[in-house]
């Protein structure tokens, strides 16, 4: 090896220019991120720098070309004349993806209290009622891992359940100060810009040198298509700003002497998001586990060298990760509430569309809301359109032989985008007669038998964010000078940047909903529900009706608990089923307003109500306004006599029914 600067080591053939300390340096040993030509000496260390210049070009060499080779007398007058500092550099990339994470949500903030996703209302208002939970555990400080304020008098199994707890937690304070509807959008926002950013971090640091690169292949990784397809109630599946520094940890496992810091770091990071999104770590590990077999098949004589201090490492993550999560990663399979597999993976069917990768999403300036009446009736995770799906393709073409990070990219896309293809191929929105791989893969797999395989065309997002900054970085770092040289670079960038622009997000679109009755709100229900009792709401929250009355719950901190609600539990025989068991009442409920009248009440049916109300413990029946109030109340007064018109809502205090 040759010296240096003290305490920096070069590998042998490593270009001299590198080798002067302009500025300080330390090595980091991320394998796959070596993105220098095969013809270079071999090593697959990359030195990376604590600080740099900030501008798009470097001193150094390319690290997309796999040249070796310097401009020559250039790079010191670069170096002397950096165009940002990299601290204005980074806030200002960082200040572009807050302002586009408030755009992204700009229709929710126009009536915060009002509004939620029209897409998804049911998922919003459950998200809210999460961020309700997390305040409502820390005020009382109750288990977190379970609810009995949902689903009474069963309660739901937190764990087992998309519940963000390290979400939900540690924003609480905002929660109790600004309420569920202010701290939803926040976090939404916030979500989406902090993915962009720590994926800019990942790019800039580990694998690009031009700031604009990482800028561009973060924004993408924040803000893609299918990740702001669920931003539209589901903002689990947009809170992805840990991945980027668990791939890069992941990467960093082989560094000689640093096995165990790298393991505790590493083992951190993946138990918190097991509290943020299970599924989304679980995409990454396997991510990372094709990354790490494809760097071995091209650079085994490395693998080799660094497979002890990676395995040390491994082992070390893996410990401290089961040491913090293992109980309640335990809680979610066996304590209450808890389930086997989802309706005999009913979301096996879930394929992504081949069709669906060169077009537009709704949510995007070029997409149209007509797509979701053919492609998009299940979820639009990529749907890149047909100029980036070209660029990705021609990126990968031009830079095969020259760059592993191009040749990794590649294999991770191809993997994952035939795993997405699901049990049969769809293609234009129909589903053909041909196979695909999940259709040799039983339904009753464990943990299997939960995915859904358009999912992990979300991988595929990520490789195609990756090289949107490599291409970008190409263009930047590629020898050059003079006029001619400078106006096919803008044209590159040009087209760069033409490519996404059909892609930048449009707001999120919203509907209005009323809020929770006065009687709710202004606590007047107190008195009519003891400690120990349930107040029942007309109709009784499930994932299909009720997404008023779910919201009474989430907007008044929890105070009274309900029945049924929107959630995944186990049914009679243990499997998972969403909602809770429907009871006989109230599916007496939801068909009258699906059919808009009210069936006919019997002396047995009355004596069923009175049954389902001692089940739930109920102390009053509550019944607010609703597009079918009247049918509802006249269910309501059948069952169980005339009601009392209190404040805003009509009401049946049930206390003298059920002692």
């Amino acid at each position: 090896m040759v010296r240096s600067a003290p305490g920096v080591r070069f590998p042998p053939g490593w270009p001299e220019t590198l080798q002067r300390p302009p500025v300080r340096c330390r090595v980091v040993a991320i394998p796959v991120v070596n993105n220098n030509s095969d013809a270079e000496s071999g090593s697959d260390t990359v030195s990376g720098p604590d600080t740099t210049t900030g501008s798009d070009t470097t001193t150094g060499s390319d690290t997309t070309t796999g040249s070796d080779t310097t401009t020559g007398s250039e790079e010191p007058a670069r170096a002397r004349r950096p165009r940002w500092r990299p601290a204005r550099a980074d806030l200002l990339a960082v200040a572009a993806y807050v302002l586009l994470g408030v755009v992204v949500c700009a229709n929710y903030w126009v009536d915060i209290q009002h509004r939620v996703s029209s897409h998804l209302p049911t998922d919003h208002s459950w998200f809210e009622w999460l961020l309700s939970h997390g305040a409502y555990s820390v005020r009382h400080w109750e288990n977190p891992l379970f609810s009995a304020r949902q689903n009474a008098p069963e309660g739901v199994n937190m764990m087992a359940n998309t519940s963000v707890l390290g979400i939900s937690l540690p924003l609480a304070p905002l929660t109790l100060l600004l309420g569920p509807q202010v701290t939803y959008a926040i976090y939404l926002g916030g979500a989406l810009a902090a993915t962009a950013a720590t994926s800019y971090w990942m790019l800039s640091r580990h694998l690009v040198t031009s700031r604009a690169a990482a800028f561009a292949g973060g924004a993408f990784l924040g803000f893609a298509p299918g990740i702001v397809h669920h931003a539209n109630g589901q903002p689990n599946f947009v809170s992805n700003f840990l991945l980027p520094l668990i791939v890069v940890r992941v990467l960093r496992l082989g560094e000689p002497g640093r096995w165990r810091h790298n393991g505790v770091v590493l083992g951190l990071l993946v138990a918190y998001q097991i509290f943020i999104n299970e599924e989304m770590l679980l995409l990454t590990a396997l991510a990372c586990a094709v990354i790490v077999a494809a760097y071995a098949v091209q650079r085994w004589s490395s693998v080799r060298a660094q497979a002890v201090p990676f395995l040390l490492s491994l082992g070390v993550g893996g410990a401290l990760a089961l040491l913090l999560a293992g109980y309640p990663i335990w809680y979610q399979f066996n304590g209450p509430q808890s389930y086997r597999g989802l309706q005999g993976g009913v979301f096996h069917n879930w394929g992504e569309d081949l069709a669906a990768y060169v077009t537009y999403s709704r949510d995007t300036l070029a997409g149209s809301e007509a797509v979701e009446k053919t492609l998009g009736m299940t979820e639009q995770n990529t749907w890149f359109g047909w100029p980036l799906v070209g660029l990705a393709l021609l990126v990968i073409v031009l830079l095969w032989r020259v760059s592993l990070v191009a040749r990794t990219a590649a294999v991770l896309a191809l993997v994952f985008g035939v795993a997405a293809i699901g049990p049969s191929v769809r293609l234009g929105g129909e589903v053909t007669e041909v196979r695909g791989p999940w259709s040799y893969i039983p339904d009753d797999v464990p943990l299997v038998e939960m995915m859904m395989p358009t999912r992990l065309s979300l991988v595929v997002a990520a490789v195609v964010g990756v090289l949107i900054a490599l291409a970008w970085n190409t263009v930047a770092t590629a020898p050059g000078d003079g006029p001619r040289w400078r106006r096919v670079r803008i044209l590159a960038y040009a087209a760069i940047a033409l490519t996404l622009l059909p892609l930048v997000p449009k707001p999120l679109p919203a509907m209005h909903v009323d809020p929770p009755p006065r009687f709710i709100t202004g606590a007047e229900w107190r008195p009519y529900v003891p400690a120990g009792r349930t107040l029942v709401p007309v109709p009784v929250p499930s994932n299909v009706h009720g997404l008023s009355t779910l919201r009474w719950s989430a907007l008044t901190g929890h105070a009274f608990p309900v029945p049924g609600g929107y959630f995944i539990g186990p049914d009679a025989t243990g499997a998972g089923v969403f909602g809770a068991t429907t009871r006989p009442t109230a599916m007496l409920m939801y068909v009258t307003i699906d059919t808009g009248r009210v069936p006919d009440i019997t002396p047995e049916v009355r004596a069923q109500a009175i049954e389902d109300l001692r089940f739930w413990r109920a102390s009053v029946v509550v019944l607010g306004e609703h597009p079918h109030e009247g049918e509802l109340r006249a269910l309501m007064t059948a069952l169980l006599g005339p009601a009392q018109r209190v404040d805003d809502v009509w009401l049946w205090d049930v206390r003298p029914l059920i002692p």
